[in-house]
């Protein structure tokens, strides 16, 4: 009596069986980790909240801040609140006092006509500068004034300022004196400031702005060093004029 061959099971390939008879499928690469963000300091997170709120008028020069109700608004403990705040002070932003807070320090009319002064130091030498302006310079100005024309079109006030400032800043900037630069950055926050205040109170103001603006870039276009400077010193002088009465 014959036995039935018992069936024959293949084995799977082993990896060296398959590398007898052909090449291996490479395997996949590692997709790297992806490194998290790294949360800033707490009393850094805690110095922009509150430096961007006085920026931004949310919170007004005369307004006394307590460190619980900062503490609470950033999500931190008190220690780095005064860090910040301490800060704060060293800039002028805020006056602190023991036990009770820190309150913004209003706008005084000594800070706005020096702030007009340098300005038109700067900017009226970087606008006789500019003459005769390159397209790339020309560009950058069109592209903000574009940009002021649409935020302010949204209300968003803040935001055109930051713009304002953008456009002049590309003029001083283009004058190529990396020591003027720098010293006009140093005005920025302070410009920022006044600009939002003088919008508030002056909401038909934004209009003019955008219009001044065009008249820079117009007498730049044209290559008129002295129409250029003088639309800067009417536009400038404007903030020491609206802002003295209207910022307190």
């Amino acid at each position: 009596m014959s036995s039935a061959a018992a069936p024959v099971t293949s084995a799977p390939d082993s990896p060296r069986t398959t590398a007898t008879t052909g090449s291996a499928a490479p395997a996949p690469a590692e997709t790297p980790a992806k490194t998290p963000a790294k949360t800033p300091p707490a009393a850094e997170r805690v110095y922009a909240y509150v430096k961007q709120a006085v920026l931004e008028r949310r919170y007004e020069g005369g307004m006394l801040l307590t460190e619980g109700e900062l503490a609470e608004a950033v999500g931190v403990s008190r220690t780095p609140v005064r860090e910040a705040l301490l800060r704060l002070e060293a800039e002028g932003l805020m006056k602190l006092y023991p036990k009770k807070g820190a309150m913004v320090l209003p706008v005084s009319a000594q800070e706005i006509a020096d702030v007009v002064e340098t300005r038109l130091l700067v900017e009226e030498h970087a606008a006789r500068k500019a003459v005769p302006a390159g397209p790339a310079l020309l560009a950058e100005l069109e592209e903000q004034l574009a940009k002021m024309k649409e935020l302010a079109a949204s209300g968003d006030l803040a935001a055109v300022s930051v713009a304002d400032r953008c456009f002049h800043a590309a003029i001083v900037r283009n004058a190529g004196n990396q020591i003027l630069d720098r010293l006009y950055e140093q005005l920025r926050d302070r410009q920022l400031r006044m600009g939002v205040a003088v919008m508030h109170a002056n909401p038909d103001r934004i209009a003019k702005n955008i219009a001044e603006h065009g008249e820079i870039l117009e007498a730049l276009r044209a290559g008129d060093a002295a129409a250029a400077t003088d639309a800067v010193h009417r536009h400038v002088s404007w903030v020491r004029n609206l802002a003295q009465g209207d910022v307190r």
